[in-house]
């Protein structure tokens, strides 16, 4: 926890240095504190030269500056005690400098102290309120790691390029995702409790058993896990879908990095969950599948797939026996250096290095692995110790800027092992969020859903996209049952257009073309 702060500091910053192409530029805080509650209209020096900028610029300088940085105080407490905040401070620490403070701690006790007295925060706020002598923002630092950014920013959009221009090898009409959902009803679902010893309160799981229309059998069944902070309904479309064709489908709901702790995160009771989940998470897996094997439940099928979205997929790679490779502590330093935003999932991964993950061993009867908008090219950049028995479908979407593609899932396919039935699926326009069914979609569950997202986040046609994965995934799993191989163009990637939605299919040579 943070230290306690008197209700006001000692003294409050009197001077901002501005540090721009080696140059320090010293700007009155008092002054800068009267142009802005003027409206522009203020006399001193400072305001003359801001002044000059036209009338559109002064006006952004001053809502930027005014408008609230935290605007939800109890979110924003957990959020800075969280693993993550403390990092992201730690990182910003390097480029706002408060007196000889190097550590962040300075920003971070005056936020706690500013948000002890009002609800919301403005940029001004904090740096008239910072108990120092001297503010320095260093914007030479701060250089490089835009540069970062748009480099980052600039392969992705490469690689969205360079796809696009492929020909078209396969072109079909989009089938309505609402009259799929007709078709496939949720009379295959089953609720399920499962009492287990690492926990205090049992598990809620959902069953779908397979209820094929021309009773077919399929020799697989799948294990699948939402993402943090997502609930086994989100998957409820996929679960559908799959038991409709005749594959029995278990989804885990994990309590402590599920739809209730984010809704804890959001009412300020508690910090976001993060990387620490993890332990619980394979916990909880492996108490299932002990579960199904003394056949406390019955669900058909000799061969395991296990799946899930975002962190849900992470689980599943991790369960399947891949241990991360040693020196992540060292490749995060490099890394966070940068202040990931355009690839938020490395924070997660380099919290792990202070997380101590179980010792599990792969089911024997594992035949594959699905992740959707799967991460982890700070834990294997190199190679992914998985068996080269067991195949893995990747997706993402071109907009995913938490798990962006190029690094994520095709990093994660280049560095598997050969498997001809491995693949990844990029599909353009769809977000991180794309695969989550929230309510007010069709098939969405019951209930308020905590994932409220808009179209700049769900990315577009969310319930298209999740169609077209569904007939991916069981592509893969019919491939995967038959022995057949991906069935790839020339050079390992295949052009699709399903109606107005393009989706581009890429084997392990196909992701070597785009990832260096």
């Amino acid at each position: 926890m943070l230290c306690a702060l008197s209700p006001r500091p000692a003294r409050t910053a009197a001077e901002l240095v501005v540090r721009l192409d080696g140059m320090d530029l010293p700007l009155s805080i008092s002054d800068l504190g009267g142009w802005i509650r003027g409206q522009g209209s203020d006399s001193s020096e400072l305001s003359v030269w801001l002044n000059l900028l036209e009338e559109e610029s002064r006006q952004g300088v001053i809502d930027l500056l005014k408008a609230p940085l935290i605007n939800d105080r109890s979110m924003a407490r957990q959020i800075l005690n969280s693993w993550a905040g403390r990092r992201l401070l730690d990182q910003v620490s390097d480029l706002v400098l408060v007196d000889d403070d190097t550590t962040g701690q300075t920003v971070q006790m005056t936020l706690e102290s500013l948000l002890a007295k009002r609800p919301e925060v403005s940029t001004f706020d904090l740096l008239e309120a910072l108990p120092a002598q001297r503010v320095r923002l260093d914007l030479d630092a701060l250089l490089p790691v835009a540069s970062s950014w748009r480099l980052q920013l600039q392969r992705q959009q490469a690689l969205v390029k360079t796809l696009n221009q492929l020909p078209v090898s396969s072109l079909t009409q989009s089938i309505n995702p609402e009259d799929a959902d007709k078709v496939a009803s949720d009379s295959a679902l089953q609720q399920l409790t499962l009492p287990v010893e690492h926990r205090d309160q049992p598990l809620q799981l959902q069953l779908w058993r397979p209820s094929p229309s021309d009773g077919r059998q399929r020799s697989h069944w799948l294990v699948l896990m939402p993402g943090l902070g997502g609930s086994p309904d989100h998957f409820r479309w996929l679960g559908r879908a799959l038991s409709h064709q005749g594959w029995p489908v278990l989804v885990l709901e994990h309590p402590g990095s599920d739809a209730l702790a984010v809704q804890a995160l959001l009412e300020g009771r508690q910090p976001p969950p993060g990387a620490e989940v993890l332990p619980d998470r394979l916990r909880d897996l492996s108490a299932v599948l002990a579960a199904r094997r003394r056949e406390v439940f019955e669900l058909p099928g000799t061969r395991l797939v296990l799946g899930g979205h975002s962190l849900g997929a992470l689980t599943a790679l991790l369960a399947s026996g891949a241990r991360p490779e040693k020196g992540l502590a060292r490749r995060c330093g490099q890394d966070l250096d940068d202040l990931p935003i355009s690839n938020l999932s490395r924070l997660l991964q380099c919290q792990i290095e202070d997380v101590i993950l179980p010792e599990v061993s792969p089911p024997q009867e594992l035949a594959g692995v699905v992740g959707l908008n799967s991460f982890g090219s700070l834990l294997w950049p190199r190679q992914i110790p998985l068996s080269a028995d067991v195949a893995v479908f990747l997706s993402g979407g071109t907009l995913d800027l938490i798990t962006p593609p190029l690094s994520e899932q095709l990093g994660l396919l280049r560095s598997l092992p050969a498997n001809p039935a491995t693949r990844a699926v990029l599909v353009e326009g769809a977000s991180h969020f794309s695969p989550v069914r929230v309510e007010g979609q069709s098939g969405g569950g019951q209930g308020e859903d905590v994932f409220q997202l808009g179209e700049e986040l769900v990315g577009v046609q969310p319930l298209r996209v999740q169609a077209q994965l569904e007939r991916e995934i069981v592509r893969f799993l019919i491939d995967l049952e038959a022995g057949r191989v991906s069935s790839s163009q020339k050079g390992g990637v295949e052009h699709l257009q399903v109606g107005d939605l393009h989706l581009h299919r890429l084997d392990q040579t196909g992701a070597a073309r785009f990832v260096d």
